[in-house]
């Protein structure tokens, strides 16, 4: 375990962007409190992304228990407000997760084991669906699922993992300029980050010990609007590394949407796995509006009647 002064920084800042859910917040820290790693090893960082409640009294009943800290800003969106944590931050590590996520008592303690094995990787945790009676939070785990298994198939050669739940070097993370906040929507800053950090030559290792639940509860039409954002994010996605590559713009393979879909089907039995791949379909389908509408939109902006003539 690891040995600190009150009076060094500490070896870990944990980042948690919240945007009008101060209930989920609570809970959050309050995992956050009963986390097994010592107290000065740690803080907490609350970034308020412009919430109409202010959140002064939900983290100061935390206070007594934890090092927290909470900054305020106006509405920019989870990219910017990670960033605004990140830069704020004094430990050694960012360690991110979201304010609808309960990380596991011994969080730290799996992270902790992971950077004194690969101290310069960025490291990312395995997440737990916290609503299973729920098939829409359920069905969006189980995307996130695949995804991991897809992306990080080769053992070693991880290239994705969500922002709400891992960890990187603080100068490293700085040095690359934090998330890109030009994304439209809080969907796909995290895939262009991991990204950008592989092009920089740096690993990405998978530490699935290091757990958290999610409790992200959706209903049908939340669902798809999830969706069609986060087809959005692909296409800006797409878009960026293509710029960065120097290459045409490339989509995943058709076996990469063919799997997917029969996913649920080797995860679940009876109908709830036809239900959830169902589900899965109808998360392409929204997918693929949210790319061609985003653009459409990015079209429309450069368009030649809104460049000025010379």
């Amino acid at each position: 375990m690891l040995q600190t002064t009150p009076n060094l920084s500490p070896k870990f800042s944990i980042v948690v962007p919240t945007y009008n859910r101060p209930d989920c917040l609570r809970r959050c820290l309050q995992s956050l409190a009963q986390l097994d790693y010592p107290r000065e090893a740690f803080e907490v960082v609350v970034v308020d992304d412009g919430s109409h409640q202010p959140l002064d009294d939900v983290v100061a009943d935390f206070d007594p228990t934890i090092a927290v800290h909470l900054i305020r800003q106006a509405n920019a969106g989870p990219a910017s407000a990670r960033n605004a944590g990140a830069f704020a931050a004094r430990g050694a590590y960012l360690v991110f997760t979201d304010d609808d996520c309960q990380p596991a008592s011994d969080w730290l303690t799996a992270l902790d084991a992971a950077v004194a094995k690969d101290p310069q990787a960025l490291i990312g945790g395995h997440t737990i669906n916290a609503l299973p009676d729920n098939l829409y939070s359920t069905a969006s785990q189980l995307l996130i699922d695949y995804i991991y298994d897809y992306f990080n198939q080769t053992k070693g050669k991880a290239t994705f993992f969500a922002s709400n739940n891992f960890a990187a070097p603080s100068d490293r993370f700085r040095e690359l300029g934090g998330f890109d906040q030009q994304f439209p929507l809080a969907a796909g800053e995290d895939r262009e980050f991991c990204d950008r950090w592989l092009f920089s030559n740096y690993p990405l290792v998978y530490a699935p010990a290091m757990r958290i639940d999610h409790a992200h509860s959706l209903r049908f039409t939340s669902f798809w609007r999830q969706h069609v954002n986060y087809g959005r994010g692909a296409f800006y996605f797409h878009q960026v590394r293509s710029r960065r590559q120097a290459q045409p713009m490339a989509v995943e393979p058709i076996t990469f949407y063919l799997e997917l879909l029969a996913y649920p089907l080797r995860r679940q039995q009876g109908w709830r796995s036809l239900a959830l791949s169902g589900l899965f379909l109808l998360s392409q389908v929204a997918n693929v509006a949210g790319f061609f509408w985003e653009r459409s939109r990015q079209q429309k902006t450069v368009s030649p009647a809104s460049v000025p003539s010379a």
